[in-house]
């Protein structure tokens, strides 16, 4: 008897082996989050420190952006090449090093480097996490297991803002080494988890791995309780998709929007929460100010994700792509005209919400769009758009921040707007689809 690589996996489901590969993926997706959002709250502390003026110390953050761009793109491409494992073995150990090692960076300029380091070893778990726990999971519910493992980014985005708040309340000198510690402590631990983590059944099967991919489907089929493969079912071997790249000629269309739409996303996200935490400690009014109110603001994420969770599956990638686009568009537009504290911090909570069930809805959305020969190298062009994004947000940015915040919130509205159109012209939807 044939079977194809997913149709076992159908039949495997998701128990145990998918729990434990969630919960790895978390651990170190939850540090990446910390990572990158460290660069906000640690701005104002790295300044102190070093003498130097808000936008001079948010240049860590320009220079850990363009590490994970570099980063992104460089290891999505290796992992299309030499396989998720290895690729993902060197990323978490490299961000776990160079995490650690900035708490001790003795200057600005060597921890401009350090931050630059992290930032490739971050952008380098992007397309390798998303694509390869894609491919481990069956197609009746891939899109929500993939929005739980976005979640973890609201776990790490929770720690941090604590780390943050009990750094301002305990440590008067150097906040930002306390805070780097603690954003360097799941990496850490993530490092020997996953060595448990077997190579993607879909990278096996396209490199012609036969006796490897049997091994991997039946750890995935015993871990989930289910009997192996026996001696007489043979795996059925697709055959390789000609012409795989990201802009092959079924692929331009898709590769060009989706890249697009993860642009304005991240300008729009990084920009709002690199330069909200600083603003709203130090100048907020009412209620919406300090690092109890980012807890909370960190806090509404986690619903957007589980609505987003319910939406992918229930009524597609792309439906529930634009909503989401469309709900932080109006949070941006309600904080422009909020003239007091409970609907500028309704409006705060909204866009929390909102972008964060957007980011939850495009990585369920993207690793679906690529075949399996480019699903790496996709992600990882993917990766490069945010971090670009990323890289434009705290430095480019800063004179409209400066001249009038507002004026900053209503640019983000139009990309946004803007976003959500290039997502209505996708040409697919890959809701329960077959990886290819």
């Amino acid at each position: 008897m044939s079977q194809t690589v997913e149709s076992i996996l159908d039949r495997a489901g998701t128990s145990h082996f998918q729990r434990r590969l969630l919960g790895i993926f978390g651990l170190v997706w939850a540090a990446d989050a910390m990572q990158v959002l460290a660069v906000g709250f640690t701005g104002a502390s790295i300044a102190a420190s070093f003498g130097v003026s808000l936008p001079e110390a948010l240049q860590t953050g320009t220079l850990f952006f363009l590490g994970m761009l570099i980063g992104a793109s460089l290891f999505g491409r290796l992992a299309d090449r030499f396989g998720r494992r290895r690729v993902l073995l060197i990323t978490v150990a490299c961000d776990a090093i160079f995490g650690l090692l900035s708490v001790f960076a003795p200057n600005l300029l060597v921890l401009f480097l350090l931050r630059f380091l992290t930032g490739v070893a971050v952008g380098g778990t992007l397309p390798v996490d998303y694509a390869m726990m894609a491919e481990f999971l069956p197609a009746k519910n891939r899109g929500r297991w993939l929005v739980m493992l976005e979640g973890f980014w609201a776990i790490g985005t929770v720690v941090v803002a604590l780390a943050a708040w009990a750094a301002s309340l305990y440590v008067t000198n150097d906040a930002w080494r306390w805070i780097f510690a603690v954003t360097a402590l799941p990496a850490l631990i993530g490092i020997w988890l996953r060595f448990w983590v077997p190579e993607s059944p879909l990278y096996l099967e396209r490199t012609g791995q036969t006796k490897e991919l049997r091994s991997t489907l039946n750890l995935v089929l015993r871990t989930n309780g289910k009997p192996e493969l026996g001696d007489t079912e043979i795996i059925q071997s697709r055959p390789a998709v000609a012409g795989a790249g990201i802009f092959s000629p079924l692929l331009p269309r898709r590769t060009v929007l989706i890249l697009l739409v993860w642009f304005l996303v991240s300008i729009s996200y990084y920009g709002i929460f690199t330069w909200l935490p600083a603003r709203l400690a130090d100048q907020g009014f009412g209620y919406v100010r300090g690092y109890g109110f980012l807890v909370i603001v960190a806090l509404a994420q986690i619903p957007g994700y589980a609505l987003a969770a319910w939406g992918v599956e229930a009524i597609g990638r792309k439906p529930t792509l634009i909503a989401f686009l469309l709900l932080s568009t109006l949070g941006c537009a309600l904080f422009l005209v909020a003239s007091d504290a409970i609907l500028t911090g309704a409006a705060i909570l909204l866009m929390s919400f909102a972008l964060l069930g957007t980011w939850g809805a495009l990585y369920a959305f993207t690793p679906e769009l690529f075949p399996t020969a480019s699903r790496g190298t996709g992600m990882g062009a993917a990766g490069s758009m945010a971090r670009l994004g990323g890289l434009l947000a705290p430095s480019a940015l800063a004179i409209v921040f400066a001249q009038d915040f507002s004026i900053a919130i209503a640019l983000f509205a139009g990309l946004l707007a803007l976003a959500a159109g290039a997502a209505w012209f996708v040409d697919a939807e890959t809701r329960q689809l077959a990886l290819t």
